[in-house]
């Protein structure tokens, strides 16, 4: 009897699910016929059988489980409906691991670029959820700005009524978060301060999904042509990552609304998860690029606009849809030909194409802004990250091709996979998984620029504590005098009249110019070199930041330069 008990039912779903072919189709098929036929009760295991679907949805193993699975998918509220009647705790469904069911609600503090996208797009369903909210004596620092004679109030008086001040003045706005958004728009103070001022609230926000396309259930397409899984998946040691990169992909520019409609999309698919990446948020449409690299996969990558790039480097951020479905985010931070890359397959999708989906990736980005050394920061293998630790991070990168930084790291990783390779079963401790995420991962393109060893010691920070330590000790810690110095130190050293350069440019020219300015021979270099940096500067305030990356590239001297202040640890 307890064969075809529902957990047993869901047991037997899971193996199923990586049968590929008609033998699949034909085990799914009536594995959920008879899953069809029960009554969820239990939260988690309704939860489990969604994860399965969405998983199928992605590797489908022929038409016909493709059908079964989108129709499941798009009445599941259905079922979720049913069992909250239950009297089932909806908490479960809103624990980060779960979030983003169809039917469900969520509740978290969003960025005020999220917030203001979500009461814009999702009017009605999304507002500000007072239940939740501990912190009221920062709403006295911050709603006099918009809210007359408030201070009469907040300055002098205990237990304000912040809601009958906000609700006298709202009268027929649809929502608080939308009337609130509103007031924070209408400040005289630039974007970056609004935001300031209102991610200081810290305000907790309620998004009804019901069966919104944003939810992870109905967040799908159907692509133009499917791919069904008539083989088993490729394996991680099935993948050679040189061979990936060296071949070139179709890389496509698309239209700024598409743009726009993909970044939204990946706003969509993270913001429900309880992620944000900062170019998710402040994406820039018209830079959107698509890759079809096969296999049902399509990879999505875009930059900032000027305004919102990184003082230092290029950024692009992304997302990967496998037959229409969301199963990754990504993003890359690109100095020079090193890259800083963060990838994240969602739970769901970790057992499918991982490895290859992520050589994929690897492909476009060098493609793309001509990265050719690739770092994994430690947290992404387990710093400070119990899930990395408990996935075995360190081995998917490892396997990969990717190496400790530091040859103590090394000659321990070196030791792990003897013993690997001679205990069968053998699985490296905790402990030691800690002590390899103690220091970066990097993997070199053959015959790249990079000749091993040259990025080990750096890290991006020690730019910055470099010239903080500067003004420390030549400015008595006056950054505003460092910044007035550096420029103008440097734009005598290039020849650059600052007074003509754009705004973009000019705020592009003063960050740059406190790392230019901690290179003490500059003044005494070619006229070429001076030349190529000026462009470098105009190309980070320009339309395209993997230009700006491919021209430091191109800046021999200043790379030895900057990797040298760079790889010096902060005393």
């Amino acid at each position: 009897m307890a064969y075809n008990t529902l957990e047993r039912l869901l047991d037997r779903l899971d193996q199923a699910s990586h049968y590929f072919g008609p033998a699949g189709t034909k085990r799914i098929s009536e594995l959920l016929l008879a899953i069809e036929r029960r009554d969820f009760s239990d939260a988690e295991l309704l939860i489990r059988f969604h994860e399965q679907l969405l998983f199928i949805r992605a590797y489908p193993p022929g038409r016909a489980v493709f059908r079964i699975v989108e129709k499941r998918l798009s009445t599941f509220h259905e079922l979720i409906a049913r069992l909250l009647e239950r009297g089932v705790d909806p908490a479960i469904l809103d624990y980060i691991e779960n979030s983003g069911i169809a039917g469900t609600s969520l509740h978290g503090r969003y960025s005020y670029g999220i917030a203001r996208w979500l009461a814009r797009r999702s009017a009605g369903r999304v507002e500000v959820d007072w239940d939740r909210y501990e912190k009221n004596e920062r709403l006295g620092y911050v709603w006099p700005r918009f809210l007359p004679l408030l201070e009469e109030d907040s300055l002098v008086e205990q237990n304000i009524p912040y809601l009958t001040w906000l609700h006298a003045a709202k009268k027929r706005r649809p929502t608080d978060l939308a009337y609130l958004i509103d007031q924070f728009e209408g400040l005289p103070v630039s974007e970056k301060e609004r935001a300031a001022l209102y991610d200081s609230l810290e305000l907790w926000v309620r998004w009804d999904l019901g069966e919104s396309k944003a939810s992870r259930t109905n967040n799908r397409t159907v692509p133009r042509r499917i791919f069904f899984h008539i083989e088993q998946l490729i394996r991680r040691s099935d993948v050679s990552v040189p061979d990936l990169i060296s071949t070139p992909v179709r890389v496509e520019r698309l239209s700024e609304a598409t743009g726009q409609t993909i970044i939204d999309r990946c706003r969509e698919t993270s913001c429900v998860r309880y992620r944000e990446l900062y170019g998710i948020v402040y994406g820039d449409p018209s830079s959107v690029v698509r890759a079809e690299v096969g296999r049902g996969v399509e990879i999505y990558l875009w930059g900032l606009p000027p305004g919102r790039r990184l003082p230092l480097r290029a950024y692009h951020a992304g997302f990967t849809l496998k037959n229409g479905v969301p199963i990754n985010y990504i993003e890359g931070l690109t100095f020079f030909e090193r890259m800083e890359i963060g990838f994240n397959t969602f739970y769901t999708y970790r057992d499918g194409e991982t490895a290859w989906v992520y050589g994929q990736v690897l492909r476009m980005l060098h493609q793309l802004t001509g990265a050719a050394c690739f770092s994994i920061d430690p947290y992404q293998i387990g710093l400070n990250n119990d899930e990395a630790i408990e996935s075995g991070a360190f081995w998917f990168y490892r396997k990969l091709g990717f190496r400790p930084t530091r040859p103590d790291l090394t000659k321990l990783s070196e030791a792990e996979e003897k013993k690997i390779n001679a205990t069968r079963g053998y699985r490296t401790p905790a402990r030691t998984l800690r002590r390899l995420a103690e220091a970066p991962m990097l993997y070199e393109i053959v015959d790249g620029p990079a000749s091993p060893g040259d990025w080990d010691n750096f890290r991006i920070r020690n730019l910055g504590l470099a010239v903080q330590r500067r003004a420390g000790r030549e400015f008595r810690g006056d950054t505003g005098a460092l910044r007035a110095r550096s420029v103008q130190q440097v734009a005598g050293n290039l020849h650059v009249d600052v007074s003509r350069l754009k705004n973009d440019e000019r705020i592009t020219f003063g960050n740059l110019a406190l790392v230019l300015g901690l290179i003490p021979d500059l003044g005494r270099w070619t006229g070429a070199d001076k030349v190529n940096i000026v462009r470098i500067i105009r190309a980070k305030s320009a339309s395209d930041d993997a230009k700006y990356a491919r021209l430091l590239q191109r800046h021999k001297r200043l790379r030895e330069a900057l990797i040298r202040i760079g790889s010096t640890s902060p005393k």
